[in-house]
């Protein structure tokens, strides 16, 4: 979670909201990322979209059954589903996204088989959000 808070620095430095993502197989980081929506004017250049990218391409095939994927904020729906068609084995996110996170409007769409660990460095996690957001508002 610590290299996914690096990422999620280098998102805040680019004006980004902070929120990163690494994607782990057998002790080796095969993926990682951070939010690039505004560089790439992408709506869907999220952290984990750009991550789950960088895995496949390191491993050269779509799934990732013996993931586990770390990042920030809980993962929204869109990538929480493209987590899901991926089949990661386990998710770990530090901080809820109460506004926007997958748990409130699609709680199933990571795959079966995949497990949760929540809570993980969540003040540290938060806190780049409330910082970020802080100098927005």
């Amino acid at each position: 979670m610590r290299i996914a808070l690096h990422e999620a620095s280098e998102a805040l430095r680019r004006d980004e909201v902070p929120i990163g993502c690494v994607i782990v197989s057998g002790g080796q980081i095969i993926g990682r990322g951070h939010n690039l929506t505004e560089t790439l004017q992408d709506v869907t250049a999220h952290a984990e979209m750009q991550a789950l990218t960088a895995a496949t391409q390191t491993i050269g095939g779509k799934y990732l059954s013996d993931c586990t994927l770390y990042v920030t904020i809980e993962p929204c729906v869109m990538c929480a589903g493209a987590i899901g068609w991926a089949q990661v084995k386990r998710v770990v996110y530090g901080a809820a996204d109460e506004k926007r996170g997958y748990n409130i409007f699609a709680p199933r769409a990571l795959h079966p088989k995949c497990s949760v660990t929540t809570g993980v460095l969540e003040d540290e996690c938060r806190a780049l959000m409330q910082e970020f957001f802080k100098e927005k508002r």
